[in-house]
């Protein structure tokens, strides 16, 4: 029986979409000229090493691979005066609790904006990242830094959002500890906005933890889009999805994968609600489901996943649909699973002040990095930039005209 909430189904075909005009991130400028724009918490007098210098070699070791506040400085100390000279340092260069005293201090939500926005700027270059002509796509998710305790014995959690097409971390927000990631979503679009400026037609992908009608409605406010999963934390809204006719609704798109010993096939249909916000939940405009079909050593099982989205099906086809959710898999195996087995980010107590999360910061910063010179292995960038440590200097600093 035909259900009173749809109106049409989606096209098994992809559609034409008119793509918006490329991006434009803006111009190219060097790291040191970037973090200027940090605020520096010292007061006037006794300053003896610029901020910029400071975070400069902070960022650069750990593009090279430092896991620690302590391999930070043991990197700069084993520059050579080219180098250092190169980095904004003059003849002396400040030992370990300096540094650590400083970066312990910065505010990280800002220092994060600054280092995407700089990051943004690079990724634009001629390389291995084509021109950005289509929709923006940001994956949003938290991470418990597990070896990080405060002084209050409570873990340190980071919301982020990144973009899936570059790899970059756009903004991260620590997470209150008296509160969760729900609260932390509206001030990470606030940061994502400083570093992006107007959010519109941004689409945003989060997890079932997030399909909040606040959400919806700040993100729908901002003029972008929202994709995310619906489960049983939104118990209304998880049996309208079910009960729809998805018998009478044809596959729009069907992938098929094959390796490490399993076989893997995943099918979207998706059909357009009523009106928007038709089902309870504000500004959806279209219901999802995925299908996925897992054979492994002749065992077969099966998952299926709703989901709601608010852009209509002319935008957002079930081929489209299937890419993008795919893609929120990025922030957790293209960073966190990096950031933990790369840096070993769980393994390392940091816990004062702000430490855990500006490391988490340069962390963020040397995988975007990597990403945006075309490295898919990030251990393996990181040794080399440690081998060729005068290179990487003198690409993170180098300030050129944005050609593209």
């Amino acid at each position: 029986m035909a259900s009173s909430l749809i109106t049409a189904l989606t096209v098994t075909t992809p559609q034409a979409v008119h793509a918006p005009a490329p991006v434009t991130d803006g111009e190219c400028v060097g790291l040191l000229e970037a973090l200027a724009k940090v605020p520096d918490p010292r007061g006037r007098r006794g300053v003896r090493y610029p901020l910029a210098a400071v975070l400069a070699v902070a960022v650069c070791a750990v593009m090279a691979g430092a896991c620690s506040f302590a391999a930070i400085t043991d990197w700069l100390h084993d520059l050579d005066e080219h180098a250092r000279t190169r980095l904004g340092f003059g003849d002396a260069v400040p030992v370990g609790t300096t540094m650590w005293r400083l970066l312990i201090r910065l505010d990280p939500t800002l220092l994060a904006g600054v280092l995407a926005g700089w990051l943004n700027t690079r990724a634009g270059q001629p390389g291995p990242l084509a021109p950005r002509r289509y929709r923006r796509v940001i994956a949003v998710d938290g991470k418990t830094l597990r070896g990080a305790r405060l002084s209050n014995g409570r873990q340190v959690h980071l919301l982020s959002a990144l973009d899936t097409a570059t790899g970059i971390v756009l903004a991260q927000v620590t997470v209150d500890t008296k509160s969760n990631e729900i609260t932390s979503f509206a001030p990470l679009l606030d940061a994502v906005e400083k570093v992006l400026g107007p959010l519109t037609g941004v689409l945003f992908i989060a997890d079932a933890l997030h399909t909040q009608t606040g959400h919806a409605d700040e993100v729908t406010a901002r003029h972008a889009h929202l994709l995310v999963q619906v489960k049983g934390n939104q118990p209304t809204l998880f049996k309208q999805l079910k009960r729809l006719p998805w018998a009478q609704i044809p596959v729009g798109d069907r992938t098929r994968d094959r390796g490490h010993g399993r076989r893997e096939t995943r099918t979207v249909k998706a059909v357009t609600v009523a009106t928007p916000g038709g089902i309870s939940f504000p500004h959806a405009v279209q219901a999802v489901r995925v299908t996925r079909t897992r054979i492994v050593a002749g065992r077969t099982s099966r998952e299926t996943a709703y989901l709601t989205v608010s852009l209509p099906a002319g935008h957002a086809t079930c081929r489209d649909l299937q890419t993008w959710i795919r893609r929120h898999w990025h922030i957790e195996n293209k960073l966190h699973h990096v950031r933990d087995v790369t840096f070993r980010e769980d393994l390392h107590q940091a816990r004062t002040g702000s430490g855990p999360a500006v490391i988490a910061t340069l962390r963020n910063t040397a995988i975007g990095w990597h990403r945006t010179t075309g490295a898919t292995n990030i251990a393996r960038a990181t040794r080399q930039a440690n081998r060729r440590s005068h290179d990487l200097i003198t690409a993170v600093t180098s300030s050129y005209p944005r050609t593209q």
